[in-house]
């Protein structure tokens, strides 16, 4: 195939169309008409010889080709914004780029509100799209492009990904007022004796807090598996069941609720967030300003927070 035969706008279509799952939402995505997408489509198609996309349903559901294809495009593309972020400085009172955060909902309260309020003052036409983190798959939406970075406590990845600390933080436990169990601090005895809610999205597995018991062997009572830290919340505070959750979070969540919070009976690893992004954009402004803003913010948030009574 010949470099001249290909439109870089195909591409783009490409694109939008692998990531909107179909052509009238990769047209709204890209301000075009469907039958411009359409037509980029067949172009498409001819060039690859392959239908590249079909139908199941509603969606357009990409073919084996197309799937093989997908992460050489992005790449490219990213590569073709980074020379041009370059090109043109990056100012962040006047771009109107959107930023995909990657993040747990733990972090969500912690780290979006504090980067909403610099955002609303500093750059009025950012956005932050702020998605839940698949981490199989942080490496190659990273790769990809369809994150900017992502937030999350460590995780193992490869020398293509950089990693930063932006945050400290420790696990505490949060337990109803008045808990017949529980006074200003809680001996490790009674914590192993009460019956714990354990907070985590995934239908199996241990959390954070578990892993680091076994590691001490050490195991808990789990009498109710959350998927949701408001739910949780509410629950401790009608029970006497106890929830083990970041110091941070438990700060920002509990006035809301009739809780009190003690540190952990024992010692564990530190539960802090680090801030991941691909080499690919470890040079871009835009990239580089987004950082720069979420690890300054994020430190002064976590730092602002009160230690246990």
């Amino acid at each position: 195939m010949q470099i001249n035969r290909i439109d870089l706008n195909l591409l783009v279509a490409f694109d939008a169309i692998y990531r909107e799952g179909g052509i009238t939402r990769a047209a709204d995505k890209l301000h075009l008409s469907q039958p411009a997408v359409s037509h980029a489509l067949a172009r498409l198609r001819e060039l690859f010889d392959d239908p590249l996309f079909e139908r199941d349903g509603r969606r357009m559901v990409p073919t084996p080709k197309a799937r093989g294809l997908i992460g050489t495009v992005q790449r490219s593309l990213r590569d073709l914004q980074i020379m041009f972020n370059d090109i043109e400085r990056f100012d962040p009172a006047s771009s109107e780029k959107t930023f995909t955060l990657g993040m747990r909902d733990l972090l969500e309260a912690s780290i979006l509100p504090v980067l909403a309020d610099y955002l609303t003052v500093d750059a009025p036409h950012i956005d932050i799209s702020s998605v839940r983190l698949s981490r199989p798959d942080l490496e190659a939406e990273l790769a990809a492009g369809v994150l900017d970075a992502a937030i999350d406590v460590l995780q193992p990845v490869s020398d293509a990904i950089h990693v930063r600390r932006i945050a400290q933080d420790r696990m505490v436990v949060v337990a109803r007022h008045n808990h017949p169990g529980i006074g200003k601090k809680i001996t490790l005895e009674r914590y192993l004796n009460q019956g714990h809610i354990q907070l985590s999205s995934r239908r199996s597995g241990q959390s954070f807090e578990d892993v680091e018991l076994s590691r001490l062997g050490i195991n808990r009572t789990i009498r109710l598996r959350c998927q949701n830290a408001y739910a949780a919340f509410r629950i401790v505070s009608e029970t006497d069941f106890l929830l083990t959750i970041a110091e941070n979070y438990a700060r920002n969540l509990a006035p809301q609720f009739n809780v009190q919070i003690v540190p952990m009976p024992l010692d564990t690893a530190a539960f802090d967030a680090y801030l991941y992004w691909h080499s690919n954009v470890d040079n871009d402004p835009g990239n580089m300003w987004l950082r720069d803003c979420v690890q300054r913010l994020s430190h002064a948030d976590y730092n602002s927070s009160p230690t246990p009574e």
